[in-house]
């Protein structure tokens, strides 16, 4: 059988999009006299969300502190709105395996625990040359990834079978994501995780370059 579609998470798999979801969050931790957090820390911070990204963000003490969360929340949102273009790019190769896809009888989505209408936002502005099936983020009915429903939802609506799906993504979530939704999850050494935490967390393989991807999707599974 052979990959009929892929579906990519969005930051630190498509877009290397760190350093600008860093620099607003420390802003507004700073500006209520929380402690800030280094760029090695945010590796591990992302992932999971948005809200998720905020609460573990805080001291311990503050995680539960349900008027303090929605403050930061609420003010992250509004300060990214802003700032999640400065320096935010597609990672090196990922044009070039979009041209492949372009070109290839393959459908292809992107599936994001970032709130969906900074998903959207970030492919329309950075990734609008590409033309996308399927664009998802975070939406009430949806729960946050590794939840496998927005994978098999987009499946469905891309017409394919989920185990005709090349999962490609940069963390244990994308790992436990495309498992759980029974797809293949292929590891992307170029964002947030190591090769040991993606084959922990269920990766099948684990891939460099993007343009090693293209291999994937050419070859029999």
């Amino acid at each position: 059988m052979s990959f009929r579609a892929v579906i990519f998470d969005l930051d630190g798999t498509l877009l290397d999009s760190i350093e600008d979801l860093a620099n607003t969050l420390n802003s507004v931790l700073e500006s209520h006299g929380l402690p800030r957090h280094g760029m090695k820390e945010f590796r591990y911070l992302v992932g999971y969300g948005m809200q998720e990204l905020v609460r573990k963000a805080l001291p311990e003490p503050f995680r539960n502190d349900a008027a303090l969360l929605g403050t930061l929340q609420k003010e992250m949102q509004e300060h990214y709105a802003e700032t999640w273009k400065d320096n935010t790019r597609p990672y090196p190769g990922i044009a070039g395996l979009l041209d492949w896809l372009e070109s290839n009888p393959i459908k292809k989505g992107v599936l994001s625990n970032k709130p969906d209408k900074f998903t959207r936002l970030c492919v329309e502005t950075l990734l609008g040359a590409w033309k996308f099936d399927r664009v998802t983020g975070h939406h009430p009915g949806i729960e946050h990834k590794p939840d496998p429903k927005g994978a098999l939802v987009m499946a469905e609506e891309m017409g394919v079978k989920p185990e005709e799906v090349l999962y490609v993504g940069d963390s244990e979530v994308d790992m436990h994501t495309a498992n759980a939704a029974g797809m293949y999850p292929l590891g992307v050494l170029w964002g947030f995780r190591s090769k040991r935490e993606l084959l922990e967390g269920g990766a099948k393989t684990v891939v460099e370059t993007p343009k090693e991807i293209v291999g994937m999707l050419t070859k029999k599974h």
